[in-house]
């Protein structure tokens, strides 16, 4: 990792040490908008977090894909809602096009404008509070100039879903495979909460006495928790290899080990940690909301281990 990208990753990981609390997630998740509002302004004016993919002559810092993986990675740890994700969709959709919108990319960039990409209209990341909206099909991307949205109901509070009905549409161009960019910064964030989930665990079973000793001093917890450390340095390494070269089998193969990975560290998590993680007041059950939820968003596992198939046969 480039010394640049790294220190945005450390300012990025201080904004949510400060500013995102487990008790701030929760606050951010039950209000009406569904993030905390001023963070998101401070991500965006201090870190360029909304700017990062858009080329510094249409108002952006001219970053790489890896640079928003590494910003959303680092939120995904501590489970923060924000509208990252669907305006950084959004901004590469704009690009993708002959005539990019300035004035819709200058309003992303800067935060002041929120985005999305509907790739399923049931359920749509930002939907009910997006200013912008695109379509993808994967043949073209189209313009939802009107449109309708509704709050879906979801088991994870953490991430906002609408179902969104278009009117008056407008047809950008050609769809540049906007569902694989999607499935490589959502893998992104997947790794960031199951690193973090995992280091809970760890300290639990640290802190935890049975038997006259920490759990996590017997060998077998050990040892499972050794395999769920590989586990996540080996999806880390898949993900961030698919996104310095992507293509539709990388971002298939990264949504798999993502998906996977933060499915098996969240289900040791709730084992390792007893009845008390499936209760409200912890934060495990979040991350195995968060682990169920996203698995199924985008396409779950099982239609990418399908086009994985298709490659090799």
């Amino acid at each position: 990792m480039s010394e640049e990208r790294e220190l945005l990753r450390e300012t990025v990981a201080a904004l949510v040490d400060k500013h995102a609390s487990p008790e701030a997630v929760r606050g951010a998740m039950e209000s009406e908008r569904g993030y905390d509002e001023s963070l998101w302004k401070l991500l965006c004016e201090q870190v360029g977090a909304a700017a990062l993919v858009v080329p510094e002559d249409l108002g952006g810092a001219g970053g790489e894909l890896a640079d928003a993986a590494v910003v959303l990675e680092e939120l995904g740890k501590a489970l923060v809602p924000t509208p990252l994700l669907g305006s950084t969709l959004a901004e590469l959709a704009l690009l993708s096009v002959d005539a990019p919108d300035e004035e819709a990319l200058a309003g992303l960039a800067e935060g002041t404008a929120i985005g999305t990409v509907v790739f399923d209209p049931e359920y749509v990341i930002n939907g009910d509070i997006a200013d912008i909206v695109i379509a993808a099909d994967g043949e073209n991307l189209t313009r939802w100039n009107t449109f309708t949205a509704q709050a879906k109901s979801t088991m994870d509070l953490t991430r906002r879903l609408s179902a969104v009905i278009p009117g008056d549409t407008a047809v950008l161009g050609a769809d540049p495979g906007l569902a694989d960019t999607a499935a490589l910064l959502l893998a992104a964030e997947q790794i960031g909460a199951a690193a973090r989930c995992l280091d809970l665990t760890v300290a639990y079973t640290k802190d935890r006495v049975q038997f006259g000793r920490p759990i996590g001093s017997f060998q077998a917890l050990k040892h499972r928790m050794a395999d769920l450390y590989v586990h996540v340095v080996s999806a880390r390494t898949v993900i961030y290899d698919a996104i310095a070269e992507p293509t539709p089998a990388a971002a298939s193969l990264a949504r798999v080990f993502a998906s996977e990975t933060l499915s098996a560290v969240t289900s040791e998590a709730i084992q390792l940690h007893g009845g008390i993680a499936i209760t409200w007041e912890s934060d495990i059950q979040l991350y195995f909301k968060r682990a169920h939820g996203s698995a199924q968003l985008l396409g779950p596992a099982r239609e990418h281990l399908r086009r994985l198939e298709a490659e090799v046969f």
